[in-house]
């Protein structure tokens, strides 16, 4: 049996200037970027608490209007949080 193993590409875009991680996923042939990273370039935010509440505040006004563009999922998980673990505090 063949062992497979996942080959994620980290990188950092840039977005007015400002970073945003990304993660290639292998299995779907995408990106994936971190939302809080957008919010926070779109929105000029250094701050990563208010960034954080932010997107809390957006999501659940979202799921108010039956929005589609999001989901239950409060938090990635792997191999996204890998990326983060040491540049989130």
């Amino acid at each position: 049996m063949a062992e497979h193993k996942e080959q994620n590409k980290r990188s950092i875009r840039f977005f007015n200037d400002r970073e945003v991680r990304a993660v290639w996923d292998d299995s779907h042939n995408k990106w994936w970027f971190s939302v809080l990273d957008i919010i926070a370039a779109i929105n000029e935010q250094d701050d990563y608490q208010k960034t954080k509440n932010y997107w809390r505040y957006l999501k659940t006004k979202l799921k108010k209007e039956n929005s589609k563009l999001v989901s239950g999922t409060n938090q990635l998980k792997q191999p996204l949080m890998r990326l983060w673990i040491n540049t989130s505090k």
